[in-house]
């Protein structure tokens, strides 16, 4: 055994490639879609190890095809979710056993087989499964998942390096166990690398998991379980376990073994995990620990001297990549009458230039929504916005899910601040605005701070640098990432640690050492070199004559 003290160093960014028409990425990448779009798959659930057939299938289609199948995912029952528990109990205790230099050159091993061999097939299946353009794929699928992977290795090295002082008749140390049981993680549709992380950031600490994917990421998560099993992943250390979020949860949450959950989606599912989870306290073997990244209702502040083509930029990225599917999408803006107009000029003509359409053609920057069930939710929205007095429709405002589940680009202009769409999580291509006077600069802060229940990402716009700092203190709560004369999204792990807090979270801070910290339990061992032998302390000996 090799008993070096080793420490995994800083590593950089993945770059993130080009895909430039006659790139050999590119070609690569085109082959995979073509792929994968003609071939229907089989895609079983994989407990201990073993590929596990239910013969209780789901449709896994195409958001851009809705009526393209491309896989057929087996689903999980009360068996085979009872199974998995037993599978990742029988795996821990060899695994927490394992050296962490060991555990930690499995992540790496996968980080490289997605950075090379497995690039291309895992950015199509994101494209195709989940909706996304090449370039949302390519940060997702691939830079951001071998971020977490290399980064998290030596965020690890520093936690274990990180010893207490010894005096010189004791030896002090700190054991940095992993939790009892197991951990239980849900992953959301919208991120590849974020149902990576939920399970490699546990494991790499000598947890196992039962990872319940989302239904609409199935082949860009079963493609990341082969990965690991592929780079050296024992047998029951992670189980893929798609099923009914209502039957997993009935059957995981009363188990006295579950150790944590470490789960993103949305605030009322969370909130209802935690409720079942209080119910059964008297039950678990510890408190399991609870790790949530949940809902956004995230803003862009704009200050009167801001340069308005950067906000403008930053305004149709931050709220139109991806459709606004992520959790950081700029979903409200506050624009000061005084540079309004030359905004809207700018937004204006960005917005007539964008292409809408299938995630295989390049020249498409907006893509379909996710399913059925999210086109109606937007949609909701959008007509509650064409109905009231208090807003009205500047762009877009259109849908169509004859084939695709498409949602033009839409700019809600909102009199009300506090109105339905400034305050609610919608998920989708739908911005609102509300445009303030300038000289109300400070009470519009504190409208945007007390709007919504939502703590996740936020910005301000500003030249001048006492505007940009006043806004920064006032909004000290209503972020958990915030940024300046920039959009609230594309965080970057090792650079910008992400998670918010009040209804987004327990701003556990994904991509950061603070993440992987509460999937260990310390255990501080004493060890005295020479053991008191007198139980009398000096001043109390006798006095000789």
């Amino acid at each position: 055994m090799n008993n070096a003290v080793f420490c995994f160093p800083i590593p950089k960014n993945e770059p993130v490639l080009s895909y430039l028409s006659g790139s050999p990425e590119r070609e690569s990448l085109e082959k995979e879609l073509r792929c994968q779009a003609e071939e229907t798959r089989e895609l079983p659930l994989i407990i201990g190890g073993r590929e596990v057939f239910s013969g209780r299938t789901i449709p896994v289609r195409m958001p851009c095809e809705h009526g393209h199948i491309l896989a057929h995912c087996h689903q999980a029952g009360e068996k085979e979710i009872l199974a998995a528990a037993e599978a990742a109990m029988e795996a821990k205790q060899e695994w927490m056993n394992l050296s962490w230099i060991e555990r930690a050159s499995i992540m790496m091993k996968a980080a490289q087989l997605i950075s090379g061999p497995y690039r291309a097939a895992l950015c199509a299946a994101t494209m195709l499964g989940q909706g996304k353009n090449i370039f949302q794929a390519e940060i997702d699928a691939a830079c951001e998942s071998i971020d977490f992977l290399r980064f998290n290795a030596h965020f690890a090295s520093s936690i274990y390096s990180d010893q207490p002082f010894s005096e010189t008749n004791q030896i002090n140390r700190i054991e940095y166990r992993p939790l009892e049981g197991f951990i239980y993680t849900i992953s959301p549709f919208n991120f590849t690398a974020i149902a990576l992380n939920l399970n490699t950031a546990v494991a790499l600490m000598g947890n196992t998991t039962i990872w319940k994917p989302a239904s609409t990421s199935l082949l860009s998560n079963h493609l990341l379980m082969r990965i690991f099993m592929e780079a050296g992943l024992p047998a029951g250390v992670i189980n893929f376990v798609p099923a009914s979020g209502a039957e997993i949860s009935r059957c995981l949450l009363p188990q006295r073994r579950l150790g944590g959950i470490h789960f993103t989606g949305s605030t009322s599912t969370f909130n209802g995990i935690w409720r079942q989870v209080s119910q059964h306290l008297d039950l678990y073997d510890s408190y399991p620990r609870l790790v949530g990244e949940t809902g956004g209702k995230d803003f862009i502040f704009a200050h009167a001297s801001a340069d308005t083509r950067a906000l403008a930029v930053a305004l149709v990225k931050g709220a139109f990549e991806y459709q606004g599917q992520k959790c950081s999408a700029a979903s409200r803006a506050y624009i000061p009458e005084s540079i309004w107009p030359e905004v809207w000029r700018e937004m204006e003509a960005m917005l007539v230039e964008l292409k809408m359409g299938d995630v295989r053609d390049p020249g498409n920057f907006i893509n379909s929504v996710i399913d059925e069930k999210a086109y109606q939710t937007i949609m909701g929205y959008i007509e509650q916005a064409r109905q009231s007095k208090d807003a009205r429709i500047l762009v877009g405002g259109n849908g169509d899910h004859r084939i695709g589940y498409f949602i033009d680009p839409t700019i809600i202009l909102a009199e009300d601040p506090g109105f339905i769409t400034m305050r609610e999580e919608i998920f989708g291509p739908v911005l609102t605005i509300h445009v303030y006077p300038d000289q109300r600069f400070q009470e519009t802060l504190e409208i945007c701070d007390k709007t919504s229940p939502y703590a996740l990402t936020g910005s301000i716009f500003a030249r001048e640098k006492y505007a940009a700092v006043q806004a920064c203190r006032a909004l000290r709560y209503s972020a958990g990432n915030f940024y300046i004369n920039d959009k609230p999204t594309g965080a970057m792990v090792g650079q910008q640690p992400f998670g918010g807090s009040r209804s987004s979270g327990t701003n556990d801070k994904s991509g950061s050492a603070l993440n992987l910290t509460r999937w260990i339990s310390p255990r501080t061992i004493k060890e005295t070199l020479n053991p008191d032998c007198e139980y009398r302390y000096p001043y109390m000996q006798t006095e000789r004559a």
